[in-house]
């Protein structure tokens, strides 16, 4: 498929426009963005409305687009569970997490943990983190994103991952923070809409042109496998998504993981004007989960009836984009392009954070602040660079990267969530009950990968949680801190929600009873 010259057009106001709206924003802020606050954490002046598009804006990318679709390709809307049960976390995490991180002032998550045991967990949480973001996320998003970029419009991988790449540099590497959170408004309003319409357009194409609503009814009747949301053990995607696990299990320690305790995700509402804003944000992104699978899933399954034949299941989005008619083809580019730029701009921005405040700034103290802004921007640039190097060699043999990143990230995620959930309400836990909780996932992820691979990921990361939660209590009353940590208190913090956040809370809950009631 190659695009018309008014689809490449519409592209090329997208991209000129977003650069020249980022530009500035820049401009407008600090001078030089001279202040670490301004650049990493925007001046901690976000409003709700930019907080939640842009934590919608950073979670939704390539990986997510491309290939939660493809999932939906080939197992289904039980992968929409990913989406509809991390919007229930983001209220838990608003309500309960989210104040105490805002309490202790912090502006990393490694920084928290430094404040709460000691340098070596933090340095531990920040090497992870960081590792995670170049050589899982970034090489995923830029991959996945070189690939559509090749069957949308006719240009190799590798100079569409270059073009990627460049792209989130020029409009977020000088404004910061502050640059993404309030351009990923644009974004996302592109998104859903060139999203939504594709649905659209595939729900008519499947119906032959009688509606949206007798596509969605044929979709249901041709493939009822598709829609089972919860999977039974006999079907051939059961270690992907277990059965019940879906709504008690591990699904919940990659959630908290993601939502709560992972830097480029939180670090939105760290900047935002006060806790109520931060609340709102999360609230309104939570729905705009709920929205999600039917801008990425359903086209994944409607592609199963129009194109049976696809090599690879991640192919179901790109492929669905020929259904765009002339002009709107370019502007649901620009929807994917957008998504995919914007979570670069976020990883990046995270990734110069974490290795500028929590390990350079410890290693060069006393520098000015513009110093430590330029050595984020460098870290940026290194890896992006990194990224693009690795890409290929790491995700070219895997046919749906969205189950390989779960899988990957799930070998250290329930050791993170273990050592931040404990630390922040058992005050008795020590900083060597903590680091052994991250050494025992990584061991035991192992161990069961080896010894037990029959065993679901998802039930693999519940029962290491378990263990890992067993293993930090154990060592920590052997080994107990023996100064008094005040970060850990929390008896100034208040976790009472607005009357607001309690009603759309509820909400959330009743509709994801009727999902879940419909499909089980």
């Amino acid at each position: 498929m190659k695009l018309s010259s008014i689809d490449i057009t519409v592209f090329a106001v997208y991209v000129i426009g977003l650069i020249c709206l980022a530009l500035w924003i820049s401009r407008s802020s600090k001078k030089d963005g001279a202040d670490t606050e301004d650049y990493f954490l925007a001046g901690k002046s976000l409003p709700w409305w930019a907080i939640g598009a842009s934590l919608i804006a950073a979670n939704i990318s390539a990986e997510q687009i491309i290939g939660m679709s493809g999932s939906g390709y080939a197992l289904g809307l039980a992968i929409a569970s990913y989406e509809w049960m991390a919007a229930l976390t983001l209220i838990l995490v608003g309500k309960y997490m989210l104040p105490i991180f805002l309490k202790n002032n912090i502006f990393t998550m490694p920084q928290y943990m430094e404040q709460r045991f000691d340098t070596r967990v933090k340095t531990i949480i920040a090497l992870f983190w960081l590792a995670v973001y170049i050589f899982v996320n970034l090489t995923a998003v830029l991959w996945l994103g070189g690939l559509a970029i090749e069957t949308v419009a006719g240009v190799d991988w590798m100079t569409g991952m270059c073009f990627l790449a460049a792209f989130s540099v020029v409009y977020s590497l000088y404004g910061g923070l502050k640059a993404v959170a309030y351009t990923d408004i644009l974004q996302v309003v592109l998104l859903i809409f060139g999203g939504l319409l594709l649905s659209y357009l595939a729900l008519v194409e499947v119906s032959a042109g009688e509606g949206a609503i007798a596509g969605f009814g044929i979709l249901t009747d041709r493939l009822p496998g598709h829609f089972d949301m919860i999977l039974s053990p006999d079907n051939p995607f059961y270690k992907d998504l277990p059965g019940v696990s879906v709504l008690f299990g591990g699904l919940w320690v990659m959630n908290f993981s993601y939502w709560g305790f992972n830097q480029y995700i939180i670090q939105r509402a760290l900047a935002a004007k006060n806790e109520q804003e931060a609340q709102k944000g999360i609230m309104f992104a939570a729905y705009l989960k709920m929205l999600m699978p039917l801008i990425v899933v359903v086209p994944g399954i409607a592609a199963v009836i129009l194109y049976p034949d696809l090599t690879s299941a991640d192919q179901a989005y790109p492929s669905m984009m020929t259904l765009m008619p002339v002009g709107i083809k370019g502007l649901v580019f620009a929807a994917l392009i957008a998504a995919i730029v914007s979570s670069l701009a976020s990883m990046t921005n995270s990734i110069s954070t974490i290795f500028t405040m929590d390990l350079y700034s410890k290693w060069k103290q006393g520098k000015s602040q513009h110093h430590y802004v330029q050595v984020g921007r460098i870290a940026s640039l290194v890896s992006l660079i990194i990224a693009l190097f690795i890409a290929e060699p790491l995700l070219g043999q895997f046919d749906q990267a969205f189950q390989y990143i779960q899988e990957f990230t799930g070998f250290f995620t329930p050791g993170i969530v273990v050592i931040f959930v404990m630390g922040m309400f058992w005050s008795k836990t020590s900083s060597t009950g903590a680091i052994s909780a991250a050494i025992g996932a990584a061991v035991f992820s192992l161990v069961f990968k080896v010894f037990w691979p029959e065993l679901p990921f998802m039930d693999r990361i519940g029962l290491i949680f378990l263990l890992c939660l067993a293993l930090c209590i154990v060592v920590s009353l052997l080994t107990p801190n023996n100064q008094q940590n005040t970060c850990v208190s929390l008896d100034d913090v208040s976790f009472k929600t607005s009357s607001s956040f309690n009603i759309a809370a509820v909400g959330i809950i009743i509709i994801l009873t009727a999902l879940y009631y419909t499909w089980w």
